[in-house]
């Protein structure tokens, strides 16, 4: 735009709201980090006013500067319209989510608003990042914020999630540390430039690396990736990171921080490494489909609210990584606009589940019958959002599953049977939820809270009121989407398609599916271990705690 850096501004519009927060009085705090996020978010509107979708040139808006040229390592931005879209995903929850804040938050009120805009720092920059290098500097740096999110100011479990979730991240993040080390060297011993462009995301996917380079590279990136989704069987930190986060935690964490993952997956892993990723397409689909199973069953048995839209992620993410591995268009258009619906709906949901635990200080469903009568508006946005997550034609929810399934169904009709039995689970746990909170009688937990029990704020109904819209409209007219990522889609499935798959020997690939069933069936006998003893984390009865409240760690 004009010669303006205008994805450097984009990007680092928070970080200097977060300096500012930093050195102003407390009083302000609240006030600055909204007026950065809206600036970021305005921003990026104008980004997607001057995007191309039409343009020759897959990435705009390109700013590339030298920044370790001994190793090929440079500061690069560019945009895409994938990558565009999740980065106004992006600025638009985080304005609500710190608008969300305003009341829940209580203590220590700076640092919370300087750990978020640090975090939305993080989380654009990994959307923008064509530089591998840089890519995981963003990627370790969304890290940070969210552990401090959790930690200080979370539920009474909270040092038990943020260790498990950072324990989780980092062991995927290092080995992809080590994947993109090890392209880097092998670019660079093949190239008549040496290391210029190493780390060059467009120059990479040009390189035709060695198969077994590739087996190996892609399950780091995959691991690192699919943590992060999070894919069955490696889930288990999102319900506790999820149940301990105060509410905008989890509203980002659920809309933004899990799409990091699958958006790696379609920027990084397939492009750079398609044989491979070819070859354990049917490892990951089933893997996917357990997910998508597994979440909606385990959803329907929660007796608390927030780890139910916890487990309903894990379901619906499912749904994204079997669009993005069955290798059609329709399966990656449906990928893509679940990524962005799954935001918007989940990340509403979040907040509704924050908007009763601020009246109530518990999220048991069985104590919450009868909201609709003394809480109407409640009661409707609740209802709207439920049947959005359900996947109601004409909302977006409905959309994006539907693509998915006919893709699956190109791919095999059986896996896409399998996934639209799910479907209808989901529409019983989400059914199931709803009618218990919303009708009947009022609850002698809720009488018994007298005038407390109020209907949503005007600020509450502000910030669901986008997120409703969006629902709305992207579930009328989905093309808003689709035609802005026609040429991403187009560019992936071209770069999967230019390499056969790996030969691998059948002990390996055996091992291969071997290793998360045997990782799933530990994780079910050490639960069921704790649970016999009265020791564990993850699975116990969770106490909600007062998330918002900063508490010193306990000993």
């Amino acid at each position: 735009m004009n010669g303006l850096p205008i994805l450097s501004i984009v990007v680092f519009t928070p970080l200097i709201g977060a300096l500012l927060v930093a050195v102003a009085p407390s009083r302000y705090a609240r006030l600055l980090a909204l007026a950065a996020s809206l600036m970021a978010w305005a921003l990026s509107l104008l980004l997607l006013i001057g995007f191309d979708p039409n343009s020759a040139r897959q990435f705009q808006f390109i700013d590339r500067v030298p920044w370790i040229p001994d190793f090929g390592i440079s500061y690069k931005l560019g945009v895409d319209g994938l990558s565009l879209i999740l980065v106004v995903l992006t600025t638009t929850l985080s304005w609500i989510s710190i608008l969300a804040s305003f009341s829940p938050i209580k203590d220590r009120i700076k640092e919370y608003m300087v750990s978020f805009l640090i975090l939305e720092v993080g989380m654009i920059g990994v959307f923008v990042a064509l530089d591998t290098f840089l890519f995981y500097i963003f990627w370790e740096i969304v890290l940070v914020p969210m552990y401090l999110i959790i930690g200080i100011w979370g539920g009474t479990n909270r040092i038990y999630a943020t260790i498990k979730f950072v324990l989780y991240t980092l062991i995927g993040s290092l080995l992809m540390l080590v994947a993109i080390l090890a392209t880097a060297f092998a670019f660079q011993s093949t190239s008549p430039t040496g290391w210029q462009g190493a780390f060059d995301f467009e120059q990479l996917r040009a390189a035709n690396f060695d198969p077994t380079l590739q087996i190996f590279a892609f399950l780091a990136f995959f691991l690192a990736f699919a943590i992060k989704v999070p894919m069955f069987p490696f889930h288990t930190w999102l319900p506790d990171a999820h149940v301990q986060a105060p509410t905008a935690g989890s509203v980002i964490l659920a809309a933004v921080m899990l799409k990091l993952g699958a958006y790696g997956l379609i920027r990084f892993a397939l492009p750079l490494f398609p044989a491979a990723a070819q070859t354990f397409a049917p490892v990951i689909i089933v893997l996917s489909l357990i997910a998508i199973i597994y979440g909606a069953i385990v959803a329907l048995v929660q007796p608390d609210l927030k780890k139910l839209v916890a487990y309903s992620s894990v379901s619906h993410m499912g749904f994204v990584t079997l669009g993005i591995f069955v290798f059609n268009t329709q399966g990656m258009d449906g990928a893509i606009l679940q990524m962005v619906n799954h935001g918007l709906i989940t990340g509403a949901l979040f907040l509704l589940v924050g908007v009763i635990y601020e009246r109530t200080h518990d999220r048991t469903i069985a104590k919450m019958g009868g909201v609709a009568g003394v809480m109407p508006v409640y009661a409707v946005a609740l209802g709207f959002f439920v049947f959005a997550s359900g996947g109601l034609p004409g909302l977006s929810g409905f959309v994006g599953e539907f693509l998915v399934l006919i893709g699956a169904f190109e791919y095999s009709p059986i896996v896409a049977a399998i996934a639209t039995f799910a479907m209808i689970l989901a529409a019983g746990y989400l059914l199931w939820m709803f009618q218990r909170i919303a009708f009947g009688e009022l609850s002698d937990f809720l009488k018994g809270l007298g005038h407390h029990l109020t209907d949503m704020t005007p600020t509450e109904i502000l910030t669901l009121g986008p997120l409703a819209a969006l629902t709305v409209v992207f579930g009328l007219f989905p093309g808003l989407v689709l035609d802005l990522v026609r040429n991403s889609v187009t560019s992936v499935l071209a770069d999967v398609a230019r390499q056969e798959p790996v030969v691998i020997p059948p002990q390996t690939a055996l091992i291969a599916i071997a290793l998360p069933i045997l990782y799933a069936l530990a994780r079910v006998i050490w639960v069921a271990r704790a649970d016999l003893t009265g020791r564990g984390g993850a699975e116990r009865p969770d106490s909600p705690g007062e998330p918002g409240h900063a508490v010193e760690p306990v000993s």
